[in-house]
């Protein structure tokens, strides 16, 4: 069919804005923590409540889109995400929180699920790959985008000099006193609200799915669950969520703790800097994946991120800045090779695979809670050493994986065999 440019222009933008949502909370918690008056422990919940969503709803998910349609699904999602982001800027409490940030969760992981066959479908199979990795380094660019927006919001409501921009003038009367960052879920209800808008009034091109894209019955999620594979793929994936987002959620409260940077300003921008390093890092990636076989570059990355990590959480002041960024640089391939080495690694039931390894991506719920459970004991660098064992088990894919079909490598000097 024709490629429909706006269309894939609108999922860059959802892209965009589901980085811009999902990756905030790392440069707030410091703040969370002071305004709420909450343990490590209670802290970490508030990811917890987001990812969680990705477990619960990432299979209904992709029922939901072969029943209903990308279009319905994703007017859902952003209607959710709406309601959930206006009831916490309404009611900014932390008992509010979590069920807010469960509903912005339960959008997100919809939307996450609907917009790939549709970016296929409309920008063509012929540049799905090309378009994939492109959507990834706008996704990146948000979560590298947001941590300066916090920084400017919380810098300047409330003074006087801001009365003259509308936008801080009007955030200024709504949020409360000393909670300034409430303002960034007031930014989000609204964005969410134009783009479930913009969703539903655009014409969308009818999806159709390849047999190895649908869902699925049931019957093939428990044939899939009595696989030994699938369960090591699926923690693979979890480890890998869960040290991105363990990484990024305690990054701003680690270099407060340890070395005494503000939050607002140089926790926030190491945040952003390891977001930025990230995407960065998918294009040497894509180097590389080029000239080697993709378990060698996600040994060699991997062990890249254990040692900038080792660096971050034990190096001075100035190598902890700099360290943190460096993690999200080597931590860039870990996904797509993960994923791609789990597909690979079986001839049918792609779709129904897929599912399962998205809601694996609940990993970013549980560890940043078992690091802020142990930071509460032992201390947050003690804590983070957790993140190590999550590395180690990255590490470990590398070694043990055994796809059914290899990344295409470029030959020099060789002829391909006929």
């Amino acid at each position: 069919m024709k490629r429909n440019y706006f269309i894939v222009g609108l999922i860059f933008l959802v892209f965009f804005v589901i980085s811009f949502l999902t990756n905030i909370l790392g440069p707030i918690i410091p703040d969370i923590i002071n305004s709420f008056n909450l343990s490590l422990t209670l802290a970490a919940f508030l990811p917890f409540s987001f990812f969680v969503a990705y477990g619960v709803m990432s299979i209904p998910a992709g029922m939901l889109v072969e029943k209903y349609g990308e279009k319905t699904t994703m007017v859902a999602s952003f209607l959710l995400a709406f309601l959930g982001a206006l009831l916490f800027a309404l009611l900014p409490h932390y008992e509010v929180a979590l069920p807010s940030l469960f509903l912005i969760g339960v959008g997100m992981a919809m939307l996450q699920v609907a917009i790939n066959p549709l970016l296929r479908t409309a920008g063509g199979e012929s540049m799905f790959a090309f378009n994939s990795v492109l959507a990834q380094l706008i996704f990146g660019s948000a979560s590298f985008v947001s941590p300066f927006v916090y920084s400017y919001l919380v810098k300047n409501i409330g003074k006087p000099e801001s009365e003259s921009n509308i936008v801080l003038s009007v955030l200024g009367k709504l949020v409360p006193p000393s909670l300034n960052w409430i303002s960034l879920y007031w930014i989000f209800a609204v964005t969410a609200l134009i783009m479930t808008v913009v969703i539903a009034v655009s014409k969308f091109p009818k999806v159709e799915l390849k047999s190895d894209e649908k869902a699925g019955t049931w019957g093939i999620y428990k044939k899939l669950f009595r696989q030994k594979t699938v369960w090591l793929y699926f923690a693979g994936i979890f480890a890998y969520v869960g040290s991105e987002q363990g990484t990024a959620n305690w990054i701003s409260e680690f270099l407060k703790t340890y070395h005494g940077f503000d939050p607002k300003t140089v926790g926030a921008e190491t945040v952003s800097y390891f977001w930025g390093a990230l995407t960065a890092g998918c294009v040497l990636g894509l180097i590389f994946l080029k000239l080697f076989d993709s378990r060698k570059v996600l040994i060699g990355f991997t062990t890249a991120a254990i040692v900038s990590l080792a660096f971050a959480l034990f190096g001075s002041a100035e190598i902890s800045r700099f360290a943190f960024p460096a993690v999200g640089f080597f931590f860039s391939v870990m996904w797509s090779i993960v994923f791609s080495l789990a597909l690979n690694s079986f001839s049918e039931h792609h779709g129904s695979f897929s599912g399962i390894l998205v809601t694996a991506i609940v990993g970013g719920a549980v560890v940043p809670v078992i690091i802020g459970a142990l930071g509460d004991l032992f201390g947050l660098r003690y804590g983070m050493l957790f993140l190590f064992v999550m590395l180690g088990y990255i590490l470990s894919v590398g070694f043990w994986a055994k796809p059914l079909i290899n990344n295409e490598t470029i030959s020099f000097g060789k002829k391909k065999e006929e």
